[in-house]
């Protein structure tokens, strides 16, 4: 932590997925851009099959297409070999802890150890160096200092970028910065054992990780909001481990416009899955 940035190796990615969250939803782009003195030294990128078909919703993002990823492995097969590439550098990534999120899930059914190393997080990073942009989206920083035009949302680019937009914050640091100095300035600590998701030790998000595999209702009381303690029938979308605090993304069957809502797990108890 007290290494000077100027001596350390970088390892920006991204991911593009199958959906918004881990579970359910897989990994079907990865790319990966390693780092050293000021310069790109290494490179992997990969598609891989997920599980489900992709939405229109989904393509529309990334435009990756069922079609470019019928013949594609799965990530298993190439799981080891992006954690070797990653394990010697400090990670770098927009928007971490969606990325984050779904590599932890792969590495826990994997049965795999974490990466030991803290990551840093653009996006929250250049909302503290880059204060004169509109917004901190990963495009708009990309634009703002007019890199070469490269395709967004692919993974390989968007981990280039990513990477390009690091060494902007950096510059706009002291010449003697430290990773630990980086962690500060981006405000939170963003490690990897705090991903993990699967090997939950609460009986009741054990319950809420079986219903989002199964696709089924739950019942469950929530200790906040116009129902409060009530039970409630909500429809799991995921469950998602956060800086800021875990939630389960979920939607209310009695809602009309079925709104897609958070629902903090420290406020959540007696999870029952309902079995039609």
């Amino acid at each position: 932590m007290k290494t000077k940035i100027s001596e350390l190796t970088f390892v920006a990615f991204d991911t593009e997925t199958s959906g918004a969250f881990p579970i359910k939803e897989d990994i079907v782009e990865f790319g990966a851009v390693k780092w050293q003195g000021g310069k790109e030294v290494d490179r992997i990128e990969f598609l891989f099959k997920p599980r489900r078909t992709m939405s229109d919703f989904i393509i529309g993002i990334h435009g990756i297409t069922n079609e470019m990823v019928a013949n594609a492995p799965l990530l298993g097969t190439h799981l080891q070999e992006i954690k070797n590439f990653m394990s010697d550098a400090i990670p770098v990534a927009h928007h971490a802890p969606f990325d984050m999120g779904f590599l932890s899930v792969e590495f826990e059914r994997a049965r795999m150890k974490s990466l030991h190393l803290p990551v840093v997080c653009t996006s929250l990073l250049s909302r503290k160096l880059i204060p004169e942009t509109i917004d901190h989206k990963l495009q708009t920083l990309v634009k703002h200092f007019q890199f070469n035009s490269l395709a967004a949302h692919r993974a390989y680019e968007d981990a280039r970028s990513c990477m390009m937009v690091f060494n902007k914050c950096i510059e706009r640091m002291s010449p003697n910065a430290t990773l630990e100095d980086v962690v500060a300035a981006q405000g939170k600590r963003l490690v990897w054992d705090n991903f993990f998701l699967l090997n939950h030790k609460n009986s009741d998000v054990k319950t809420l990780i079986q219903a989002v595999e199964a696709d089924k209702m739950v019942l469950l009381r929530y200790s906040k909001g116009e129902k409060k303690n009530e039970t409630r029938k909500l429809f799991p979308q995921g469950v998602v481990r956060s800086p800021d605090g875990d939630y389960l993304q979920a939607t209310d069957p009695e809602d009309k416009e079925q709104k897609s809502k958070r629902y903090k797990l420290e406020y959540i108890s007696d999870v029952q899955i309902e079995y039609l």
